[in-house]
Formats: structure tokens, sequence, C-alpha cells
């Protein structure tokens, strides 16, 4: 049975610092309502310390957000002019946000589109009121390009449920800032062992003594499936060993990996089922034989793993990588160490489910095919025909297992 809901509170949320100890944001009081974090502004440059819950402002600022929640309008086939944006925000927020794989940070990015278009400052708070120039207010005031667009993308959605319901009599286009570069980060195979050794060996250190607990043992065994498979990292820690609801999972006996859940629905983000490169196979079958994975993957004191970033940084440290290096690096290397070993195309974008123009645009240029065409169209004499079958002999001859095991 399901816990009852215990409504919009204040909710005092503490000051961020880096590992430096710099501040990178100050504390600041808020409305935790279920999954939904609205801030208020009140901090302790105002007054409004951690202890000021009893203050009158907080307390106003909370009866008041009560007492619209309680009043969103559904009236049906409204002007977009007598539509309010945060009446929008908290339709989709009540609606949608919850059936969404991880509703607690499409919670976190509704807030932070509430920060800004429900404050009558900004002069934005109307449907008929978004356009491009509004649009890219919100992102100079947001900060981060990347951050912004997606959380515009999150407010596209809003306005599309929004009309698609019927409450709005048009769909106003939400402007998104242009996509960011391509990250072309991958490792090296050198580097790649080193983090793997570095997780592997690593021993955590109690009171200035190393102790024989393997608190990175986890990051290990995902880094080897990730390169192997290049599987994003929710598919990794959340596939089981058996099949189970709600969760992918891996066929040691037939030797593959479903990364969807049975019954999911498929999204852009495409989780093809994949065979499992033999000596990814034989560690899986090592790790639950000794009893190191008994029902997951990835197990911590044998539990699945919901995130690895924290203990994925710890490693990329003590490895000496960069802060370019993240658990999606591993996707990218996997894609380049297949593309360099001239694995087809085809083959590639089945593996790693993609499409080919994303590969083309991302990783084509690592293959040694690419414009290979071009390239040697200048070493023919004119009018003579290309060897269609180089490529084909040369793609039939390699192979297209990844592996670390030459290193150690």
């Amino acid at each position: 049975m399901p816990y009852p809901k215990r409504g919009a509170k204040l909710y005092w949320q503490k000051p961020r610092r880096d590992p430096t100890g710099k501040l990178i944001e100050r504390g600041v009081w808020c409305i935790r309502d279920g999954q939904l974090k609205k801030r208020l502004g009140f901090s302790e440059s105002t007054g409004h310390g951690a202890d000021a819950i009893d203050s009158p402002e907080l307390q106003d600022a909370l009866a008041d957000y009560i007492k619209a929640k309680r009043k969103i309008p559904r009236d049906r086939d409204r002007h977009p002019s007598q539509v309010m944006i945060a009446d929008v925000i908290s339709i989709y927020t009540e609606d949608v946000a919850p059936k969404n794989s991880r509703p607690k940070e499409v919670a976190a990015r509704l807030a932070k589109l509430l920060d800004y278009f429900g404050d009558s400052k900004h002069r934005c708070e109307r449907l008929d009121q978004l356009n491009a120039k509004t649009c890219a207010a919100y992102v100079a005031w947001r900060g981060a390009t990347a951050a912004a667009r997606r959380e515009l993308e999150d407010l596209r959605a809003a306005v599309r449920h929004h009309w698609k319901s019927g409450l709005c009599l048009a769909e106003t286009p939400v402007v998104l800032p242009a996509r960011g570069e391509s990250r072309e980060r991958w490792l090296t195979e050198a580097e790649a062992f080193r983090l793997w050794k570095a997780a592997t060996r690593y021993r955590e250190v109690q009171k200035g003594f190393a102790t024989g607990r393997r608190s990175l043992a986890h990051i290990a065994r995902f880094t080897l499936v990730a390169l192997h498979t290049g599987t994003r990292a929710s598919a990794i820690c959340g596939a089981a060993l058996s099949p189970t609801p709600g969760k992918g999972w891996v066929d040691l006996d037939g030797g593959v990996f479903y990364r969807r859940a049975a019954g999911k629905v498929e999204t852009k983000k495409r989780q093809t089922p994949i065979r499992i490169p033999p000596v990814l196979l034989r560690h899986l079958r090592k790790w639950r034989r000794l009893g190191i994975s008994r029902h997951y993957v990835v197990e911590f004191n044998g539990k699945p793993v919901k995130r690895i970033n924290k203990g994925f940084r710890s490693a990329r440290r003590l490895a000496g990588l960069g802060a370019d290096v993240t658990p999606h690096t591993l996707r990218h290397t996997c894609a380049t160490w297949m593309a360099q070993r001239r694995v087809p195309i085809h083959e590639i974008c089945g593996f790693l489910g993609m499409t080919r123009e994303t590969f083309e645009r991302v990783y084509g240029h690592h293959h040694p095919d690419f414009q290979a065409a071009a390239v040697n169209a200048f070493s023919r004499r004119p009018g003579q025909l290309p060897d269609s079958l180089d490529t084909t002999k040369r793609e039939q001859r390699a192979s297209n297992v990844v592996g670390l095991h030459r290193n150690r």
C-alpha cells in the first residue's frame, strides 16, 4: 500500500560547495510538494536563515502556494493569453512527471522553470508571451546553455500536453537554443586499463589506514560491461541476471543482453538486444559463480546500484583522468574502438542502438574507411572504376570484439 502524500511543506536547501570549499549556491528556502521543489528566494541575505521556518513571510508564501495549487484552472479551449505558464507546468507535474522513469530529475527541472516563469518580474507569465526572445532570456538567466535547453524541452512537452488535453486553443512554440557540440572524448586502451585497475585495486581508507574493503570494485565491473557493450549507465545499473519485471536482464546461458525491460515503451534512446562478447561473458559467469553478482550485473553490498557517478569520479581521480571523462565516455570509447577496428557501420549501429546519421556525425571519422572512396579517387587514372570488393574483404577479415585482456 503506497504511503499517503504529506502535502506541501517548507524546506531549507543547504548551501552547496565544491571540493575546494568554494560556495557554488547559497542556502535558500523552498517548498517541497512531492517530487516538486519550488525556490522561494528567501535566504540568509534576506534575513531568513535555516532557523527562520516560523517567519511570517515564509508561512505566507506557503499559504499562497497551497491556495494557488487548489485552483489550477483546467477550463477547456482557452486562448493562450488566458493561460498562465506556471499552471501549464503544474498540470504537467501532476499528470506526466510522476510517470517518467526519473521523476525526481524531471521535478527538479520543472522547479527551475517555475522559478523563472512563475515570477512576474521576468514579464513572461502567459503562454502568448512565449517566443524566441523570452526563451533566449531564460537561457541567459539560467547561465548554462545545455541545462537551459533540457529544461525548455520539458516546457515544450508541458505546453504540448496542455494543448493535446484540449485546455488551450493553440500550441505555443518553445524556441530551443542551438545544440552544443557532441562530446568526442574517448579513452585509449591504456587509459581504460588504468581506470579499471584503479577501481579494482582500491582499498577503502579509514582513520588513516587502508582496510580490506574494496568499495570501488563495482565501478571496475561497470567499466568492463560499458566498454564491451557500449550500454548507457542506467541500463547497466538496472540490468538483472534473470527476467525481472521492469528491468532489463542478461541471459548468461544464451549470451544475450536484453537492455530494454519487457513492456517498456521504446524511446529515441533505442535499447536493442545484443550478443555479449565472449570475454565479457566469461567475467559475468564468474561473478555469478563467486556470488559477486547475485541478482544484478552491478551490485554494491548485495544490492543493485542506482547511480555510479560518485564512485566513478573517485576511480577517475585515482586513474589520473580529467573531469571530461564521465560514465558516458565509455559508450563513446566502445563506438570509437569498433570503428577503428573496421567493424561494418551497420553492425556498430545495431550493436549500440543508434542511427547511422548519428554514428557518421560523431564517430565516422574514426573509421579507416571514412571518405576512403573520395581520397582514393585521386590515385586512380581517369575513367578507372574503383575496386568495390576491397572494403568487403577487409570487413570479412576484421574482428568486432572489443577487449581489454590484451593489456593485462
